[in-house]
């Protein structure tokens, strides 16, 4: 099989490693797997270009994540940080461990260099072996492009709103923050990444890993063209969702989700996938909420407690898309 995933950060990376633990328990292979990830919530910090979300993709796919936190390195130290902390460098609300900063500075030399995105990728991810596992990492899109959140301001000039960095408002506020609207920086001028529309297209299955769907799929989804090629595939488009007993298992997908006026119910984060979406994996808690559903739906357990429970996950994604295949 010839399966494409769009993902996030940690539960895209978490799903996607036990996705590979599944394939290679399989006896029809071999499989090759393209990750599309997304690239919205990048930003720049200390001069240096920063990918969180593919980071996270390249550490858990390449075993190098820190597994209590999910992102970031292993066996890290923060010295690097600890220096700019008391030269009074900001921000210091995200912290950058020393051996994450190698993975900055390299990618933003190369940048520098005139090398596109998808070819610093290229470069990360042959270092973490990813080629060797079948694996294909591709950004959303070359173009530089960063997520904001606008929140209200009442004590500032104009309307009373202000707008903050997506991850600000994420790591520094936890979310706490009312989010009025999301806006991505540069997303006009945006095309997809070489490779980003053929792997939807001829791709033998289509999966949606359980990534918040607002600001990492949705933002994924609004690169042009790649909605359309969702659409347009032939082949079938399994998503899971983020959410177990109506709550996101972590992060804040249902600050994202209100903030955008669509419920935070497993039904309602379908709803957003509508026009593509073949088959929906959702938690046994939410399996009488998706009565009636448009989709085909299976009602499995959803928490990732270890890779192998990943693997069954996974297992249950990739068989539905086998019994939807058209």
């Amino acid at each position: 099989m010839r399966i494409t995933a769009l993902a996030g950060g940690v539960g895209g990376a978490r799903f996607l490693r036990g996705l590979l633990h599944h394939l290679s328990r399989r006896s029809d292979g071999p499989h090759s797997l393209t990750v599309i990830g997304n690239t919205g919530d990048d930003i720049t910090l200390f001069g240096l270009r920063v990918c969180p979300d593919l980071d996270t993709l390249l550490y858990t796919l390449g075993g190098g994540v820190h597994e209590g936190q999910g992102w970031g390195r292993a066996d890290e130290s923060f010295v690097v940080q600890g220096e700019l902390a008391a030269y009074g460098a900001q921000p210091q609300w995200f912290g950058l461990g020393d051996r994450d900063f190698g993975t900055h500075i390299a990618r933003s030399q190369w940048l520098g260099q005139g090398m596109t995105l998808s070819a610093v990728v290229e470069r990360l991810a042959a270092r973490w072996g990813l080629p060797d596992q079948g694996v294909t990492l591709l950004p959303m899109t070359d173009t530089p492009v960063e997520t904001h959140v606008v929140v209200d301001d009442p004590d500032g000039a104009g309307d009373g709103e202000r707008a903050i960095h997506f991850q600000q408002w994420w790591v520094q506020h936890q979310a706490a923050l009312p989010a009025k609207r999301f806006v991505v920086a540069g997303l006009n001028q945006a095309a997809a990444a070489p490779g980003v529309l053929d792997a939807i297209r001829t791709a033998d299955l289509v999966l949606l890993p359980p990534s918040n769907p607002v600001v990492s799929i949705g933002i994924i989804l609004s690169v042009p063209g790649v909605r359309d090629a969702m659409r347009g595939t032939t082949a079938p488009v399994v998503g899971v969702s983020p959410l177990v007993g109506g709550a996101p298992v972590r992060g804040h997908a249902d600050a994202c989700l209100s903030a955008i006026g669509v419920p935070v119910t497993p039904d309602g984060v379908a709803g957003l996938y509508a026009d593509f979406l073949d088959g929906w994996l959702v938690d046994k808690a939410d399996e009488a909420a998706m009565a009636g559903a448009e989709v085909s739906v299976r009602a499995v357990p959803l928490l990732m407690t270890d890779i192998d429970a990943a693997a069954d996950m996974a297992s249950e994604a990739v068989e539905l898309g086998l019994s939807l295949r058209r």
